[in-house]
């Protein structure tokens, strides 16, 4: 069975935030948006990045592996579900555990929340809020193998955090060739105020 998740192309983002808004329909946490759009370096560009649950595989989703109340549930499909709330005990583990900065923590509601991929609309084979809402496919929503045929890129499902890799459902677009998103070289580089080389992406 051919396997539909999200594909995050920052190159196409235009900042419109029309994920956000898209976001804010989905049923489970209605009227607030578990994407966030975020400026690059708002001191030097106007770039923008758009954040999403990466719903990560291996090691099995950290947030999931914290938490004391097993709240966080894997669907058969791979997707990591927010926080049961006849489960959730409020221990924040999850948010201090995703890689991604991703988990939001509801003080009030004493709830983590976070995407799940709309899945009680993917079930039914429709796309997510936030890539049905994205004007410039920033946000796309197919299979491998329909990116493949369709765009530009290398969809890249594994993310280094120094010596530790984190596999992801979810796929980030980058450029030709790569093979993995290496964070900290990035980051170096960026540190020390060069130009990103291109080989800094692959390990």
């Amino acid at each position: 069975m051919e396997i539909k998740t999200l594909f995050v192309d920052a190159t196409r983002c235009i900042g419109c935030r029309a994920c956000e808004a898209g976001c804010r329909e989905c049923d489970s946490h209605k009227g607030e948006s578990m994407v966030m759009v975020d400026f690059v370096d708002r001191g030097f560009s106007v770039a923008t990045q758009p954040t999403v649950c990466m719903h990560c595989e291996d090691p099995v989703a950290p947030c999931a592996q914290v938490c004391p109340a097993q709240a966080i549930l894997i669907s058969p499909e791979g997707v990591v579900q927010q926080a049961d709330p006849s489960r959730c005990i409020g221990c924040q583990n999850c948010v201090f555990a995703c890689p991604f900065g991703v988990p939001k923590f509801d003080v009030e509601a004493r709830l983590m929340k976070k995407c799940n991929l709309c899945y009680d609309r993917t079930v039914q084979g429709l796309q997510p809020w936030c890539a049905q809402a994205c004007p410039t496919d920033a946000l796309w929503y197919g299979t491998f193998e329909e990116f493949a045929a369709r765009r530009n890129g290398s969809p890249v499902s594994c993310t280094g955090f120094g010596e530790m890799d984190v596999h992801t459902r979810v796929y980030q677009v980058m450029p030709a060739g790569t093979e993995k998103l290496d964070l900290v070289a990035l980051l170096s580089e960026a540190a020390e105020g060069r130009p990103v080389r291109e080989e800094a992406w692959v390990l």
